[in-house]
């Protein structure tokens, strides 16, 4: 049994699900990946099911009717790994833009490093973006320092997607106050944990822009970031 779970939301990732699949299950650790699917009409589900076969108790599924958002995918995902007992809990996106090699950096944050979250972050010294428009590096970079002069929270990475929680830092932040569904979800997440007083590690990765499929970001997944910062304030996390 692993100790390690990643959870991977997906909506049409039919292009990416098996490549992925294919080079975390050939990492040197021993993880387990959930999808969890928002019933993707072009057929990731059926590619996954299939390769459960191939890969028995290491790759799982739960579908869901409809796209429900990224934040509800994660909790989701994450009630999973309690009823199965996963002590490291990782969130990944499926595109590449995270390489699934620093994952093993992640969970070394964790579990030796004595870090209670770990964050693959493009903002902090030795991190980077590539194949990204200027506009959309300085709009990230940028909203970056605007949530953590808001929220007062000394994280270079506020909205990155790619971490690693331990159990109990899951177990204590109240996942029903967490409403979000976007950036403002991956912000809120990292408030939470800072206010309960967990130790985060930020961990240098490169970003990479999304070869195929695509981008899920839209104008009102901005908004919820913009304006959420300031709720999260008076949140019962």
């Amino acid at each position: 049994m692993s100790d390690s779970l990643i959870i991977i939301p997906t909506y049409n990732e039919i292009e990416n699900v098996e490549k992925m699949t294919r080079k975390v299950m050939s990492l040197e650790k021993d993880f387990h990946i959930l999808f969890v699917d928002d019933g993707s009409p072009d057929g990731t589900s059926d590619v996954i099911k299939e390769m459960m076969h191939e890969f028995p108790g290491r790759l799982h599924i739960e579908e869901r009717e409809g796209k429900l958002g990224l934040g509800t995918a994660y909790i989701h995902g994450f009630r999973w790994s309690f009823k199965n007992n996963y002590e490291y809990i990782f969130e990944m996106d499926c595109d590449f833009s995270h390489n699934p090699e620093d994952l093993l950096r992640l969970y070394a944050a964790c579990a030796q490093g004595g870090a209670d979250v770990s964050i693959g972050s493009r903002y902090c010294r030795g991190g980077k973006v590539k194949n990204w428009p200027l506009n959309r590096v300085l709009m990230s970079y940028f909203a970056s320092v605007y949530v953590r002069l808001i929220l007062w929270i000394n994280i270079k990475d506020t909205t990155a997607g790619f971490k690693c929680y331990r159990k109990s830092v899951l177990e204590k932040i109240n996942l029903d106050g967490v409403t979000f569904k976007g950036y403002a979800f991956q912000i809120c997440m990292k408030y939470a944990a800072v206010r309960h007083g967990f130790k985060i590690t930020e961990v240098p990765i490169t970003f990479v822009d999304r070869l195929y499929g695509e981008s899920k970001m839209s104008s009102g997944i901005f908004k919820e970031a913009f304006f959420g910062v300031w709720k999260m304030r008076k949140m019962n996390l």
